[in-house]
């Protein structure tokens, strides 16, 4: 019986408005991702990797195509919609951390849980904290933490939920060798644990190959 698809790109398109007219960033982008399989999207700078990864969760709009999410037209659904279908699916790693400066580290991670009305929040977050090695980090806030404390934090905020989909951009871009070389593992463990399929945008050759299929953006296309 064939794996479960969570994923279907059909013929992806996005322009954008420039001073020479229209620039398109990506031209009929197609492929599927099944459940628990882990992909890497590689590709010069400014190939379209981030952008593909905002029309997959339906954070921008394409110019042309379509995306199947976990069995629903995304772009066929309405924002609040779109909203509703990521809270249940997905969990983001993104390069900027995007983590809320006014809350802690453990507030950071208990956020998606209590917004999933999910009991056990703050166990679930400690818990999840101590897993990438902060567990004596749970009160200090973003601006105490180090890059690669923050990317943690971040790491373990995308995974509280435990989300059936993770796209992670550049996520070790900001970090030193062994600290991006520890977040990629536990990355790869969580996935095996929970069964979470990652697609993952990466310049770095060593992550693509630990995935089971590479899909490389050129000049917008797909090679």
């Amino acid at each position: 019986m064939a794996a479960k698809l969570i994923v279907e790109a059909i013929d992806l398109g996005k322009d954008v408005p420039s001073g020479e007219g229209t620039l398109a960033i990506l031209q009929q982008i197609s492929f599927a991702v099944a459940e628990a399989e882990a992909v890497a999207v590689v590709g010069a700078s400014g190939s379209g990797k981030s952008t593909l990864l905002g029309l997959l969760a339906g954070l921008d709009q394409p110019t042309a195509g379509r995306v199947i999410l976990d069995g629903a037209d995304l772009f066929a659904l309405n924002e609040d919609e779109r909203a509703a279908l990521r809270g249940r699916l997905l969990g983001f790693v993104f390069q900027a951390f995007q983590l809320l400066p006014a809350l802690t580290a453990l507030e950071n991670v208990m956020l998606p849980l209590e917004l999933a009305g999910r009991g056990g929040a703050r166990e679930a977050a400690a818990q999840l904290l101590g897993r990438v090695g902060l567990a004596q980090r749970l009160k200090h806030y973003p601006k105490h933490l180090s890059g690669g404390e923050q990317q943690r934090v971040a790491l373990a905020r995308a995974f509280a939920a435990r989300p059936r989909l993770l796209l992670a951009d550049e996520p070790t871009g900001n970090l030193d060798a062994v600290t991006g070389a520890a977040i990629i593992d536990l990355m790869f463990e969580l996935n095996a644990e929970q069964g979470t399929t990652l697609i993952l945008v990466t310049h770095d050759p060593a992550i693509a190959s630990r995935c089971a299929r590479v899909l490389k953006l050129a000049g917008g296309r797909l090679e």
